[in-house]
């Protein structure tokens, strides 16, 4: 039904409102002040795709599929600017791109597969943390985070182009 009432044009600027409200999340200070994810283009990479994944599971589970690719189309083209940005060439661009995919995906199944909040955990730690043992706690933190933006979107009218993740976590 709602498949009907989103023509592609209209997937595409409901994608691209959705993406504006992932990107504004990923990128509160809290992440990078109070967890200890690194402030970099690889911390930032890591928060984008977090909760990218959160929003395309919801997506999915709402039967969103063209808004969900149009989502991955934007959040694509984004990282493919950013690489342009950093004075990457048309040859160079391309192969960095398909890199940043395999760790996009890579990503998606490992959050996919984490079943309870111990494997959350666990995936939050090797993706976003590189397993540095001094920020378990903080994996743990993230984790707790994941689960309650979960439960939050699950309540959320994302057909009206409103993302919220719920409350932000506390470090």
């Amino acid at each position: 039904m709602l498949k009907e009432l989103l023509g592609f044009g209209q997937s595409r600027r409901l994608a691209a409102e959705l993406h504006a409200g992932l990107v504004a999340r990923a990128r509160e200070p809290v992440f990078f002040r109070d967890l200890a994810v690194a402030d970099t283009i690889d911390g930032r990479f890591d928060m984008v795709t977090l909760h990218a994944w959160l929003l395309l599971a919801r997506l999915n589970e709402l039967g969103m599929r063209d808004v969900a690719q149009s989502l991955v189309d934007t959040l694509f083209t984004g990282f493919d600017e950013s690489v342009r940005e950093l004075g990457v060439g048309d040859i160079g661009a391309g192969h960095r791109v398909k890199k940043i995919a395999d760790a996009f995906y890579g990503r998606l199944q490992a959050y996919a597969a984490a079943d309870d909040d111990a494997a959350m955990a666990a995936a939050l730690l090797r993706n976003i943390y590189r397993a540095r043992s001094d920020c378990e706690s903080n994996a743990d933190v993230l984790a707790g985070y994941v689960r309650s933006a979960q439960a939050h979107l699950a309540r959320e009218p994302l057909a009206f182009g409103c993302v919220d993740f719920g409350p932000l976590p506390l470090g």
